[in-house]
């Protein structure tokens, strides 16, 4: 197989799961218990609740001008992905519609656990998108006009996005209860959680700049009590402009305390800076 199109591959099957799982949890928890979503889905969703438009083909109808504009302007080889992940999600919805109508799916419905509902629901979406967004996928809609908006006017596409979720899910609340709004809010929240930690790595780790004048034997410590590579950087102390080194280290956040013993053990008078790693590729933690 040639290496570009098994590139593509390494993309394209885990953005399918990430837009089945994402269908999964708009029917089986979001649609089952009148939440709501935002952007495009959340258009469509609004559309299904007062008119019982199909969401399969009204988030496909909404999204077709949408990549008409985005192809014109973002250009197609930024656009490839972003077909494919909505025209996915477009499909998965058509397939839990199918499988919901036929009796196979019977969706997640509660009287009284709403929170249950919400905090299940936030999790497929927040799973869904964050596998789509990790291999360079989108589901469109918002993300288009964010991505356009950010090109023409050089808006914040984070920013973006956000007024348009509220926009749509603020418009809902002419139409549903506001509990129900509540909910979505709790739902939406759960989700950006659990994509970040999937864009961003579920290995969090703790990288460590620490300012010494005993640099040499703080990184061989490191070494040896930790098994941690450490990096040296040459500094000039800007009051004394004297030389000297800064040891540079990522470790576990579980060692945290134990390097911070380590350098105060070394040099009580050591200056340490650290920060959050979200997530840390390399020898010690994960492959590439």
């Amino acid at each position: 197989m040639p290496e570009p199109l098994k590139a593509h591959l390494k993309n394209i099957v885990p953005i399918l799961i990430g837009t089945a799982i994402y269908a999964f949890g708009i029917h089986y928890f979001v649609i089952s218990n009148e939440l709501m979503e935002g952007g495009v889905t959340g258009v469509a969703l609004l559309l299904s609740y007062i008119f019982g438009l199909p969401p399969s083909l009204t988030t496909l109808g909404l999204n077709i001008p949408l990549f008409y504009l985005g192809w014109r302007i973002l250009g197609k080889a930024s656009m490839g992905y972003t077909v494919l992940g909505t025209l996915s999600v477009s499909f998965f919805l058509w397939v839990m519609e199918r499988l919901i109508q036929t009796g196979w799916l019977v969706p997640f419905r509660t009287e009284h656990d709403f929170f249950l509902a919400t905090a299940y629901a936030g999790f497929t979406l927040g799973l869904g998108l964050g596998i789509v967004f990790r291999y360079g996928g989108t589901t469109g809609g918002s993300d288009i006009l964010a991505r356009v908006a950010h090109k023409l006017k050089g808006w914040s596409i984070g920013q973006v996005i956000l007024i348009m979720d509220v926009v749509v899910i603020g418009a809902s609340l002419f139409f549903l209860p506001k509990e129900k709004i509540l909910y979505t809010f709790v739902a939406v929240f759960i989700a950006s959680k659990l994509i970040d930690i999937l864009i961003e790595g579920a290995y969090a780790a703790k990288s460590f700049m620490i300012i010494t004048d005993h640099a040499d034997e703080v990184s061989a410590a490191i070494a040896k009590e930790l098994d941690r590579g450490a990096t040296l950087f040459p500094a000039v102390g800007a009051y004394s402009k004297q030389p000297k080194n800064v040891v540079y280290c990522v470790v576990a956040r579980s060692e945290m305390k134990r390097l911070k013993d380590l350098v105060r053990s070394i040099d009580p008078l050591a200056f340490l800076i650290i920060t959050e790693v979200h997530d840390v590729v390399g020898e010690g933690f994960k492959p590439n």
